[in-house]
């Protein structure tokens, strides 16, 4: 006798399981909510408006490095220099006010500008020479931790004009005091979503990461792409170098350290994939809000420095064993 099979899903069941969002999709935004209530469930604090807008606060510098991270991570690279091109940024454009006397709307287009120009040096080694972007960013990390020290004595910059110090002012919300740098974030986080899902450059990008080659045969040309996103990503860093100088209150040429593995893991815990052409903006900011959602928990609970960076450490190598599983089902 045959062996009876199983009948065949309907087309309403097909229709019905591809509605369904994908565990890449809802993960992140599991990971938060499990995150929040274990600490809540740890600490009477964590729930507070003033805790939460701490949060935010604390968020706003990584989250917007992990913008222009993303689109990189996006076309199927990696930007290791954003948090020094950043810290670089802030001092060119604190010196520029302070020591130079420039307008500050003038200090901080220049500050912004050297950091794009630093993006636009890795697009062009990594499109014109194709050196690998690994290895690219890497050397301008170096080069642009030597300029700001070089550049700034090694010294913080102080006094600064209240016009630079602007998105660190607050406003209430409620009980809480919200950054208008965190309005700002969000901001950028709206137009970024609406333009790699409603736009032409957004589907390009995408189609990139997902297939050079295929790419190529569209006649998309991969080296225009490559150096608008590393060119964009440059100057996102300069708006992240405004928010760092307006939450600190000075130019300091120590910060920017952590930010790029901060802003990868961001990307990475949002599901955006390594290999590129998957992933979404929303996604990247949950990623940094879990970031910042296990820092400030795990303070409130009295855990050491050194165990967040463990913990955070875990986290990342599981979501990139996550997204090796899932593309190699794919």
């Amino acid at each position: 006798m045959p062996t009876p099979t199983a009948p065949a899903p309907s087309p309403r069941q097909h229709h019905f399981a591809d509605r369904l969002p994908s565990i890449a999709d809802v993960g992140p935004f599991l990971a938060l909510v499990l995150a929040c209530a274990f600490f809540i469930s740890q600490s009477n604090r964590f729930l507070s408006f003033e805790n939460l807008s701490l949060i935010l606060q604390q968020t706003m510098v990584v989250a917007v490095i992990a913008i222009g991270q993303t689109l990189i991570v996006l076309t199927g690279g990696i930007d290791l220099s954003c948090g020094m091109v950043m810290a670089f940024g802030s001092i060119v454009m604190t010196r520029f006010a302070v020591i130079l006397g420039l307008p500050p709307l003038l200090a901080i287009a220049c500050g912004i500008a050297a950091t794009t120009l630093f993006g636009l040096l890795n697009g062009v080694l990594i499109t014109r020479i194709k050196l690998p972007p690994f290895i690219v960013t890497l050397g301008t990390l170096n080069i642009a931790f030597a300029l700001t020290q070089i550049y700034s004595n090694a010294e913080s910059v102080s006094n600064l004009p209240n016009a630079i110090m602007f998105f660190g002012n607050t406003f209430g919300v409620g009980h809480a005091q919200v950054t208008y740098g965190t309005v700002l974030t969000l901001l950028m986080y709206l137009f970024t979503w609406f333009v790699l899902r409603d736009t032409v450059p957004g589907r390009h990008l995408y189609a990139l990461g997902n297939n050079a080659e295929a790419a190529r045969l569209m006649g998309l040309s991969s080296q225009r792409i490559l150096l608008t996103v590393y060119g964009l990503a440059g100057a996102i860093y300069g708006v992240a170098a405004l928010l760092s100088v307006a939450r600190t209150g000075v130019g300091d040429p120590q910060a920017g350290q952590t930010e790029n593995l901060d802003s990868i893991t961001a990307v990475v815990l949002g599901g955006t994939s390594l290999f590129g052409g998957r992933g979404t903006i929303v996604g990247t900011l949950l990623g940094a809000l879990i970031v910042g959602v296990f820092r400030n928990g795990l303070t409130l609970i009295g855990v050491s420095s050194v165990y967040q960076v463990l913990i955070t450490g875990i986290l990342v190598i599981l979501a990139v064993a996550a997204d090796k599983l899932s593309h190699r089902r794919a």
